[in-house]
């Protein structure tokens, strides 16, 4: 496939900052001023990304069910092929960062709709985000910010922080509780969002989704932890790849009355009525450098008509987020 040049979509990250800076609302902190603080968190890799920096290309498809026509009217789910440009990574803006580390994973989508439309999804493999605005996330990046003496963030920060933003916490635990996945194809991926769902009859439901492997969810054990090495989920899911395609199930959950739909901290009853609207396909795997994700900036709220984006502040705040940092790999910052 040929690679994506950055001048395609230096006009789309301008006309995404211009829309969506709209979006933020007064008392909300800045998007530069977020990016600035991920910069001061990690440091800066001129011309990458600043957040979810290590990572992997992969191409492939989706295929929805019919079911999913009950829920939405969206081409995603039109139960043809969806050619689908996907990128695997881990949390954080240290290129450099171990694969061993307990942060985030993210899976990240963009689907390539009829007519040049696009649909984007960016995931994470917590079912919750840590934070409920994103003022608790600002924070936690100015209390990430690294010690000069130490060269490591101050510990005292870090405890003042939690004990200040209670809505971190979830997350928090679930990832202490839960060891990382042993490869991007054992992991659950969840959309964390609260994203509209309307069908062809104009009628909308609340949903929540995720991808769940067909491979099973595998966690690193403790022995494995010390012996995995600083560079392993890239070739683990190159190899996996070889094998055979490698597949999630979309499982959609739909909301009721009543269940958070603007906190992506507060995770939905198990017992909401679960449906599998679609199944990804993943065919070939490659680095990022110079592949076809390199330079898509996975807007989460980029979506064809039939998915529409829920009232979720920190959701809103993401999409002008994400134009700064790419403007900022753009211009080879």
């Amino acid at each position: 496939m040929q690679k994506n040049t950055y001048p395609e979509y230096a006009l789309a990250a301008l006309l995404c900052l211009s829309g969506s800076m709209n979006t933020v609302s007064a008392n909300e902190p800045a998007p530069d001023q977020t990016v600035a603080a991920i910069e001061g968190a990690f440091g800066v890799t001129p011309g990458e990304r600043r957040n979810h920096i290590k990572g992997t290309c992969a191409l492939g498809e989706f295929v929805g069910t019919p079911e999913a026509a009950t829920y939405t009217r969206s081409a995603l789910f039109s139960s043809k092929p969806v050619p689908v440009i996907a990128r695997f990574s881990l949390g954080g803006g240290n290129p450099k960062a171990p694969d061993t580390a307990r942060s985030v994973r993210g899976m990240a989508l963009q689907f390539k709709l009829p007519n040049g439309k696009l649909h984007q999804m960016a995931m994470l493999n917590t079912p919750v985000f840590g934070a409920a605005q994103p003022q608790t996330f600002l924070d936690l990046m100015l209390a990430l910010q690294p010690d000069p003496a130490t060269g490591k963030p101050d510990p005292e920060k870090m405890k003042a922080f939690k004990a200040s933003h209670p809505d971190s916490a979830a997350q928090g635990q679930y990832m202490a509780a839960n060891n990382p996945p042993s490869s991007y194809a054992n992991s659950a991926y969840w959309g964390i969002h609260t994203f509209k769902f309307i069908n062809k009859k104009n009628e909308t439901i609340l949903g929540r989704w995720r991808f769940v492997p067909q491979d099973g969810e595998k966690r690193l054990s403790e022995d494995e932890l010390k012996t995995a090495g600083a560079n392993f989920l890239e070739q683990a899911l190159f190899d996996r790849s070889q094998q055979a395609p490698i597949r999630w199930d979309m499982v959609l959950t739909i909301g009721q009355q009543g269940d958070a739909e603007d906190n992506p901290t507060i995770a939905w009853p198990e017992e909401r009525k679960q449906v599998k609207v679609g199944t990804l396909t993943i065919k070939s795997v490659m680095a990022q450098k110079g592949a076809a994700c390199e330079t898509i900036n996975y807007d989460p709220l980029v979506m064809a008509d039939g998915i529409a984006p829920g009232n979720d502040p920190v959701l809103r705040f993401r999409s002008p987020a994400y134009a700064v940092s790419f403007g900022k790999r753009l211009s080879g910052q």
